[in-house]
Formats: structure tokens, C-alpha cells, sequence
């Protein structure tokens, strides 16, 4: 017997259970269905953690805001300890280039509504005391950014969604899409078929699979990226340290110290690695490492744990891939390019509005923004 619902959501990561958390609180029927065994599977458990607000882009400035608005309340409201902790993100400069991007940012993203100041050599050193001080002009800041655990975050989500009655279905896979005059009536899986007036693509790195199933073309490629975490140690600095310039193969760096006291750190690859191979490689370790103590000679005798690899779906300009398309009910939340754990909250109560007919003007001007039918000429800056 096939079953009814208002939605369902292909993908039960960082994205879709919180689309199904903010659905389900105003009284929509969700079905997640997801392939792997449990929530967060996919990429959302090779997050890094870091939550900001800090790009260069209008939208992704107001859905970032919006998801920290729930990161840094979550425990307040419902109890769970996802390990949020406000401790800031940094782009020291060390270049002409750097401080010139930097700080005519800093006047887009403060007239957007970021917390954000440029700080002196002298007061970023008290925020990261030992980090390297040649050639350094200063930074920005950041101090409401922050970061949380991804295993404890997509948890805690997940089951606050089951209990306003979202249900999921994992180990069971998506195969085929039900359209009846050019509108979405239900879809096929492995295991049955299902019906629904809305079907969500949240869909991760197969975000472009899905697409092929109602003939839409949804430009979102992978790329991989790798990461690692160090043993706990005391707490000796404060906020991510995001190093913007170039190094042998990669683009940039960034590291924090999480609410364990582990140092996470990652780096953008220079060339892409694009793909879907998430094995990890033995590249990365010695090309990071060195990286990270020219800029901080402190981390230089700390012991690193283990090192993964994840996947970044990507767009074209750096920006997520958000609303409604040309098939009656098939709503997109894909392409978030790495920030899918930071922006899950925001794009998951954006998601709600549309379907709830609530949009704000900003909602709008974002939605314009994030459209699958823009130019993609643009570019995020701060990706």
C-alpha cells in the first residue's frame, strides 16, 4: 500500500534533517529517505565543525546568521550539548592583496549585517598568542562564528525531527520520479513507492543524480577535500585561523580548537581534486603540516590522531543551489560546497518559508541569489 505525505527529502545529512526538523514543526508530513545506515553518513560526519556567517555574498551572509541563531540556542532550548562554542573566525593578512580584499569586504559584510572588525597585529596576537608576527597587517574578526560537533549536532537534530513526527527511511535508495502534468506526485525506491505533493533534493553529492530523474541539469560537481584532528591539549588559542594565501597545492588552510581541545584542521587543494575518491592519501599530512607551523610554531609538537577525506559539492560561483524549478514540487537544496553543516539550519527554515508562503523581502532578494536559473557569473570570495 502506498503511503502519503506533504514532503519527502531525498538525504538525511546536515541539509535534509534539518529540513525535516523545521518542516515537521509546522505540521508537514516528512518522509527522509536516505541510502546509507543513519543519519549523517555522507559528508555531514567529515565536517570540520566551523559555523560562520563570514562570506562575501548577501545570501549566504543571512542564512549563515540564521543557522548560528540556532547552533548558539540549541542547547538552551532543548537541552542537547552539540559542543557550540563562539570562538570566532580570522583571515590574518600577510599581503598587500590580502588586507585590500579583506578589508573592502569588511564594509559589504558589516552593511549586510555581520559582526565583523578589523583587528592590529598587536590585538590578533592576543586571540592567537605565538602565531607567526612577520608580515602581518592585522585581521579580521568575527567573534559571534563559531563551531559546534558535527556527531552531536546531526544527532540532536535528528531526533528532535522524529519526535514532530518526521520519519526516515535508511538502507533504501531512490530509483525513480512520479510526475503527472509536469507536477511531482511520488517517487519509486528500492523497497516502494511513496506519494507526495513536494519532493527535495538535498541530496549531497548525487544532488546531480537526482536531477537526471525529472530531466532538470543541476551544476553541482564534487571535489575533495582533506582534514585531520590532533590529540586534545589545553586550550592555547581563540577563533578559526582562516590563511588565505597560496601554498605548494593548496589555495588556503584554516584550523580551530574545538570544545574537546583538539586542533581540527583542513586545506583547499590547489589544483581541484574533483571526484568522488574519499580515500585518504598520504599527500596531505606533510603539505599541511608545514603550512601550519610556518604560520602558528606552536602546533609543531602536537601529536595528530587520524586524517579523512570528504567530498565538497560544488557550483559553478561558490553559492548553494536553493528553491523552487521548473517541475511543480521539486524543491532544491544542493551545492553547498563544503558548508553544508554551517548552513543546514538557515537553508532548512528558508526551505519552510517558501513552502509555507512566508517569504521576507530579504528571503527574495536570497532566493535570487541562490536560484538554479541564474548566470553564475558571480564568484563567494571566502569559500
Amino acid at each position: 500500500m502506498e503511503k502519503n505525505y506533504d514532503v519527502i527529502i531525498v538525504g538525511a545529512g546536515s541539509i535534509g534533517v534539518q529540513t525535516a526538523l523545521s518542516l515537521s514543526q509546522e505540521k508537514f508530513s516528512v518522509l527522509v529517505i536516505d541510502k546509507l545506515t543513519a543519519p549523517g553518513q555522507g559528508q555531514s560526519k567529515k565536517a570540520i565543525g566551523g559555523i560562520r556567517a563570514t562570506f562575501s555574498d548577501k545570501a549566504k551572509i543571512h542564512i549563515g546568521l540564521e543557522s548560528i541563531e540556532v547552533f548558539s540556542t540549541w542547547e538552551e532550548k532543548y537541552g542537547d550539548d552539540i559542543g557550540w562554542r563562539a570562538d570566532g573566525y580570522s583571515y590574518p593578512a600577510y599581503t598587500d592583496k590580502d588586507e585590500r580584499t579583506l578589508k573592502d569586504l569588511l564594509k559589504i559584510q558589516k552593511s549586510f549585517g555581520l559582526n565583523i572588525e578589523w583587528v592590529s597585529p598587536e590585538e590578533y596576537v592576543k586571540l592567537v598568542p605565538g602565531i607567526n608576527r612577520e608580515g602581518l597587517r592585522g585581521s579580521t574578526y568575527s567573534p559571534e562564528d563559531g563551531n559546534a560537533s558535527p556527531l552531536l549536532s546531526v544527532n540532536a537534530f535528528y531526533f528532535k525531527s522524529k519526535e514532530f513526527g518526521a520519519e526516515y527511511h535508511f538502507n533504501e535508495e531512490i530509483i525513480g520520479v512520479e510526475k503527472k502534468n509536469g507536477a511531482i506526485v511520488g517517487i519509486k525506491t528500492n523497497r516502494g513507492n511513496y506519494n507526495c505533493k513536494i519532493l527535495i533534493n538535498a541530496a549531497g553529492a548525487d544532488a546531480k543524480k537526482l536531477g537526471q530523474m525529472v530531466e532538470i541539469d543541476i551544476p553541482v560537481h564534487p571535489d575533495c577535500h582533506e582534514a585531520g584532528v590532533t590529540e586534545p591539549v589545553q586550550k592555547f588559542f581563540k577563533t578559526m585561523v582562516v590563511d588565505l594565501r597560496y601554498g605548494p597545492g593548496s589555495s588556503n588552510c584554516y584550523f580551530y580548537q574545538d570544545s574537546e581541545e583538539q586542533v581540527v584542521f583542513c586545506l583547499t587543494p590547489e589544483p581541484p581534486i574533483n571526484g568522488t575518491d574519499a580515500r585518504s592519501t598520504s599527500v596531505f599530512l606533510p603539505q599541511i603540516s608545514r603550512r601550519m607551523i610556518d604560520l602558528f610554531p606552536k602546533l609543531k609538537n602536537i601529536k595528530v590522531r587520524r586524517t579523512w577525506r570528504g567530498l565538497y559539492p560544488e557550483t559553478p560561483d561558490g553559492s548553494p543551489i536553493v528553491g523552487k524549478t521548473k517541475i511543480d514540487g521539486f524543491i532544491l537544496a544542493v551545492g553547498m560546497c563544503g558548508q553544508g553543516f554551517m548552513l543546514g539550519p538557515g537553508v532548512g527554515k528558508l526551505i519552510t518559508r517558501i513552502l509555507t508562503n512566508n517569504l521576507s523581502k530579504d528571503d527574495e532578494d536570497t532566493l535570487k541569489s541562490v536560484s538554479l536559473y541564474r548566470d553564475f557569473t558571480g564568484e563567494e570570495k571566502l569559500k
